[in-house]
């Protein structure tokens, strides 16, 4: 007896319609051939959102995340979007990915996870009802795509899942069973060339037959490989150290950045040198912010310490990343002194406020604190992001941005915080334009021209 569901014709609810969700309930609701089968394919997906005002704009056409556009939108014809559990009752396979944030203390926050494993739960219990009385005999499959520590899934998860819905994980029996999956996003928001089906997926399950259910469910939509890890743990820990590899590395050159400005050195023309050394791995100073690389190694830590391991490596990156913003709003006041620029009462202009080039998500964002400690210095700013939010940056931070520079006011200095592409395109003149004769350009992301002397780090 097969109780798995067909991989061509299931019914997915992808819970949380966000950077994540989203492409991936487009991607399944899209995609008509199987990747790797070349069987056609007719899926029904539902998009479940609590967020009414996120659902509303997905339905008229509108990305805030800018991940899609109308077109695509209105071409998903096999997806729907509700915010109602009972709308997902008939799906067969639940994938969740919600955010997995950290408190105000660093301590993961585990509460969207586990809400949404309640919501799913209980959906299970009346799934099972309705396929009883029909005699559906298919089991459902609940797959976690949201970045947590090893055995989050099956320490946590699941234990809610099988409380809610009565059913146990890999039981077999009919109406009695439920399966579950990890399978880790990579999505990179703002990357238009690694795209959700050209990135290899890892894969796992919680049983040998629901792992290499999973596989091939992936497997029909993405176009690059997917590895079948051995186990939910090994997908876990594959997904955190991955951001947490970046995290060490890049807290190891703003160390360096930091020894090279007391040295008086350029760290660009460091790490330019240094590169043509073929396994020299080039990372770029900058602040580190955003969803994953600011907040999974809190995830990895928090873990360590449970079973009796205490992290210094790890955590020492993070303290470096995480100060950054202090010591770069220190070396532009002590460059405002330098140049007997009066520090009180002087108008900077930033110009980026998202935590990444061309996206505009401000989640964790570095930027904030940045401009935060110049303020505490008794500094006003102007900032300037053509891609973010300006409602959210007003109702999360309590900031006022602008798309576009103000050409008719110059300023006694700058701060390139974000390499979007519309700063990128600046002329020579632009740029001198906007700060004072003796105005101090600083350069967070080596875009600014050399002839200019801009401070980098």
């Amino acid at each position: 007896m097969n109780i798995f569901p067909e991989v061509e014709n299931c019914t997915i609810a992808v819970i949380g319609m966000g950077y994540v969700g989203l492409p991936l309930a487009l991607e399944f609701s899209t995609n008509n051939i199987c990747h790797k089968t070349k069987k056609t394919l007719n899926r029904k997906v539902i998009g479940f959102d609590i967020n009414e005002r996120r659902l509303k704009e997905l339905k008229s056409g509108f990305d805030s995340t800018k991940e899609t556009n109308k077109e695509v939108l209105e071409n998903a014809r096999n997806l729907s979007f509700s915010s109602d559990p009972s709308s997902i009752i008939s799906a067969d396979v639940f994938i969740i990915t919600v955010p997995t944030p950290i408190d105000k203390v660093k301590r993961p926050d585990l509460n969207p996870l586990k809400n949404a494993s309640s919501t799913v739960g209980k959906v299970l219990k009346e799934r099972s009802k309705i396929n009883s009385k029909r005699n559906l005999l298919t089991a459902p499959i609940v797959i976690y795509e949201s970045t947590v520590f090893p055995g989050a899934t099956e320490e946590i998860c699941i234990p809610i899942l099988e409380i809610e819905s009565g059913l146990k994980v890999n039981s077999k029996k009919p109406f009695e069973g439920f399966f579950c999956g990890y399978s880790p996003e990579r999505i990179n928001p703002g990357d238009k060339n690694h795209r959700l089906t050209t990135i290899t997926k890892v894969t796992s399950g919680s049983s040998f037959e629901s792992a290499e259910w999973i596989d091939s469910l992936y497997s029909s939509i993405i176009s690059a490989n997917t590895f079948l890890a051995p186990s939910i743990k090994v997908a876990e820990a594959a997904k955190i150290i991955e951001n947490t590899q970046r995290d060490v590395n890049i807290a190891l050159i703003n160390e360096l950045s930091m020894i090279f400005r007391k040295l008086e050195i350029d760290t660009l023309d460091v790490l330019e040198a240094a590169s043509t050394k073929w396994n020299f791995i080039n990372f770029k100073p900058g602040l580190v912010g955003g969803h994953c690389i600011g907040v999974d190694p809190y995830y990895l830590t928090h873990k360590a310490i449970e079973v009796g391991y205490h992290p210094q490596v790890i955590l020492s990156g993070r303290r470096i990343n995480d100060d950054m913003s202090n010591w770069v709003a220190e070396q532009l006041i002590l460059e405002l002194v330098d140049n007997d620029i009066k520090v009180s009462g002087s108008n900077i202009l930033i110009l980026g406020l998202t935590f990444k080039e061309d996206c505009p998500d401000l989640r964790n964002t570095r930027v904030v604190h940045l401009i935060k400690k110049l303020i505490e210095y008794g500094v006003s700013v102007d900032i300037v992001d053509p891609m973010a939010d300006k409602e959210l940056a007003k109702e999360e931070f309590n900031l006022n941005i602008e798309r576009e520079v103000n050409m008719n006011k110059k300023y006694p200095a700058l701060v390139l915080a974000v390499a979007h592409q519309e700063f990128k395109s600046f002329t020579i003149k632009k740029w001198k334009s906007l700060v004072d004769n003796n105005g101090i350009l600083m350069d967070l992301k080596g875009i600014i021209p050399r002839e200019l002397e801009p401070f980098r780090l």
